[in-house]
């Protein structure tokens, strides 16, 4: 039997005393990991500076990461299915590790197109997989609280920039003592980015390794104690059926859910892709504005903070209100937060960074809210392979949002010059967007039958175990010290994600008091 066996789904069948609270450390530990995709803007400028070319082609590097994050989550979603989690969560690790690692060798010898196929191909893929590849595991071990599970994970993605960008200053400051973060112009070493990229691959290696050695798939049968799979099915939008990837795909419901996505991420990619400039420029006056760029950061930050919690707090939110419903917020209530950020947002910061805050948490909600809408649609059957292909319409907000920015902007003036009234345009543009959304969840339905898959078994979770269903065959004997001897390893991967999220989010709260104390 190959060593490579144990990462087979079949050996990754978690005995049945396995506690599920195991799981959302193991996602956190990859989503922290992959997160750091949005901390990129850190060493950005050292990297101009040190290929000695524009910002455009370093630019590139991410752009090429969220592209290879889209295709590799739609292309290898049926894959993840079929290979199970512990495999491709250590694809995903060994990937985006080793991204880095090609990417430091590229910087030490001067070619940025190893930079480009090291984070932005090969550390790409290892976002996509790692993206969705703990997902549909999660929902079956929750089957009584899947916006809780998924808002778990997918807030660590949220969290990784907070942990990144504190983290990255530290080393390139450690690597390179003459370099200041805080200075304006600043700029780190050849030698220091070398550094931060072998040291980044390195410790993201170990911290994703450690949610390959938790994870694992529930057995068959199993079901957490009190719940009721016929009850569950009984809620609106909810099927206790099965759809396959391809089959789900051909369904309107997919499509309008793509549109869903689609107009919630462009709306908040419109914020946080001109953040700093945005709040600076929506107070100026005469050609000055009071908002420093340290106040500035302080806003960026928050937001940062505001999209992780929202990922949490709305995606839990669902569990009780119904997933239609509170897209019906996100959409409804940020075309509305749009419309006042436009009309009244300058008159007071305060008022102004409360509208984008809260749009900024819809955003986040709607990323961890959607695997769990595609649950009640489709069933957990292909969940994963399904939540792939409808990132593609991340990628394509990805263009759309800071297209539909800079275009306006860039018919308005000069960065630096620019005023409140230079944003009607696209803020209006996003609350039409918004509206289609809107509209285009309202019209989701549960999905026609034709499309179930009458040979295909329902997932484990969701059907009740026997010991709790008093179904004709007997649970397990549980040995008694099982749940016991797993107390230190579910108290140490909590406390290290706990950790970890907590020095990000102290942080984050440092750099935002800035915002209101100067």
């Amino acid at each position: 039997m190959s060593a490579l066996s144990v990462l087979d789904r079949e050996r990754s069948v978690a005995p049945w005393d396995y506690s599920r609270w195991l799981i959302p450390p193991a996602a956190l530990a990859v989503h922290l990991s992959i997160g750091q995709a949005y901390a990129t803007s850190v060493y950005k400028n050292s990297l101009v500076a040190h290929f000695d070319t524009g910002q455009t082609q370093i630019g590139i590097v991410f752009s090429i990461a969220i592209v290879m994050l889209g295709l590799s989550a739609a292309v290898g979603g049926t894959w993840v299915e079929r290979a199970g989690p512990r495999k491709a969560m250590l694809v995903s690790a060994l990937c985006w590790s080793s991204g880095f690692l090609v990417s430091a060798a590229g910087i030490a010898a001067g070619q940025l197109w190893l930079v480009y196929l090291g984070y932005g191909v090969i550390g790409g893929i290892g976002l996509g997989i790692g993206y969705i590849s703990p997902v549909s595991t999660l929902i079956k071990w929750f089957p009584d609280r899947p916006g809780l599970a998924t808002g778990m994970a997918i807030m660590g993605f949220g969290g990784g920039a907070l942990i990144a960008t504190p983290v990255s200053d530290a080393l390139l400051a450690f690597y390179d003592p003459a370099y200041d973060s805080g200075a304006a112009g600043s700029v780190a070493s050849g030698g220091a980015l070398v550094g931060l990229f072998a040291t980044l691959g390195a410790g993201y290696l170990a911290l994703m390794l450690m949610g390959v050695l938790l994870i694992r798939v529930p057995p068959e049968g199993w079901a957490p104690a009190g719940f009721d799979p016929s009850a569950a099915a009984k809620a609106p939008m909810v099927t206790s059926a099965s759809v396959s990837a391809a089959n789900a795909v051909r369904t309107p419901q997919f499509w309008l859910l793509w549109t869903v996505l689609f107009t919630n991420v462009t709306a908040g990619i419109g914020i946080l892709e001109q953040a700093s400039p945005l709040i600076q420029d929506f107070f100026r006056d005469g050609g000055a504005t009071p908002v420093t760029a340290a106040a500035a950061g302080g806003f960026v930050g928050l937001l940062s903070l505001f999209n992780m919690g929202g990922r949490f707090v709305w995606s839990s939110t669902s569990d009780y209100i119904g997933r239609k419903p509170v897209y019906l917020v996100y959409l409804g209530a940020g075309a509305v937060l749009y419309v006042v950020m436009a009309t009244a947002g300058g008159g007071s910061v305060l008022l102004f960074t409360a509208t984008a805050c809260v749009i900024l948490s819809f955003y986040g909600g709607g990323f961890a809210t959607v695997p769990a809408y595609l649950r009640d649609l489709f069933g957990t059957y292909q969940v994963g392979a399904i939540h792939g292909r409808l990132l593609t319409a991340w990628s394509a907000a990805g263009i759309a949002g800071p297209l539909i920015v800079n275009s306006f902007l860039d018919a308005q003036g000069e960065p630096g010059t620019l005023t409140q009234e230079a944003y009607h345009g696209p803020l209006f543009t996003m609350v039409g967007l918004l509206a289609m959304g809107f509209v285009a969840n309202l019209l989701i339905r549960p999905v026609a039958e034709r499309f179930h898959e009458p040979g295909a078994a329902p997932a484990p979770a969701e059907s009740a175990g026997p010991a709790e269903a008093g179904g004709p065959e007997a649970a397990p004997e549980v040995p008694a010290g099982g749940a016991r001897a797993r107390t230190p390893l579910l108290v140490v991967s909590w406390a290290v994600v706990g950790v970890l999220l907590g020095y990000g989010v102290l942080r984050i709260l440092l750099t935002a008091a800035q915002l209101f104390t100067g």
